[in-house]
């Protein structure tokens, strides 16, 4: 069985989209719908159904998925044993982070690594933190760099790098930007605009509450701070957002001794070896930080 095959095969089953794939490869579409073309012909099963614009995987897809990830896994560790041994920082490292973290703590980081290490090619995917977590689970990263778990999970290494402190926010205009204080209650009162419950800055915001016998009004939700920010500053609502995101178009609510706080950083399955990359990769973070 060819690994390359394999591989396009991963990208695909990842990604849902055979062009994604292909750029993940550095390939055209067709080179990769080849290579998936000729697993399917060497396994005698259609690995994907192809509806309209939609790619799933069949039973015969979901079957190879666990063994062709097992099998990249051992492929990435034989790799790693090779370059270890000639002490060389080098090879491809793959991250997993959020959007918010990608534009506002990484960027130096990036910048610092990239000069030290310029033989490890960095591959980035950005997606919600507890997706990232998910891709550490399964072994399609190496390294997480997300807003850490509020319950930690025993099969993952925790390393807290930056403390992010959250503060209540509404626009400038709002109703309650002119209350020099607040409580929990007030703001139940009033529709907020929030990360999705299922997130963990969601979460954090709806254990507050709970923990108050409060009921959130959420008019709003989505995982894209950017977006948040922008819909709290037009008076949509009040918000909770990362400190550093207050700007003029805003303003921090006192509400009471509520403070709260996130944490952001990086983790990695236990049961992983990391490589001399990754390692790197986590020192120059955190001297960063």
């Amino acid at each position: 069985m060819d690994t390359q095959n394999l591989k396009a095969f991963l990208l695909v089953a990842e990604y849902g989209s055979f062009s994604l794939a292909a750029e993940k490869l550095h390939l055209t579409q067709p080179a990769v719908s080849k290579r998936v073309a000729l697993l399917e012909e060497q396994l005698g099963a259609s690995l994907f159904d192809r509806i309209g614009r939609n790619i799933g995987l069949t039973e015969a897809g979901r079957a190879l998925l666990p063994h062709a990830r097992a099998v990249q896994s051992e492929l990435d560790a034989a790799q790693q044993s090779v370059r270890d041994l000639s002490g060389a920082v080098a090879g491809q490292l793959r991250l997993a982070t959020s959007h918010h973290i990608g534009l506002h703590r990484l960027p130096p980081v990036l910048s610092a690594f990239s000069k030290a290490y310029s033989g490890v090619l960095i591959d980035i995917d950005f997606m919600d933190s507890e997706q990232a977590y998910e891709r550490i689970m399964q072994g399609r990263a190496e390294l997480a760099i997300v807003t850490l778990a509020p319950v930690r999970e025993a099969s993952v290494v925790t390393l807290p790098i930056w403390p992010d402190p959250l503060d209540f926010m509404v626009g400038i205009h709002h109703p309650l930007a002119q209350h020099t204080g607040l409580d929990l209650r007030a703001l139940s009162e009033h529709p907020a605009i929030l990360p999705g419950l299922n997130t963990y800055t969601g979460q954090i915001v709806a254990r507050l509450f709970d923990s108050h016998h409060l009921g959130l009004q959420v008019s709003m939700a989505t995982n894209y701070l950017e977006t948040i920010r922008m819909m709290a500053s037009v008076g949509l609502g009040w918000t909770v957002l990362p400190r550093s995101m207050l700007d003029e178009t805003l303003v921090a609510l006192q509400v009471g001794d509520t403070g709260i706080a996130r944490t952001l950083g990086i983790v990695y399955h236990r049961g992983r070896s990391l490589s001399r990359a990754a390692r790197a990769f986590i020192e120059v973070v955190q001297a960063s930080a």
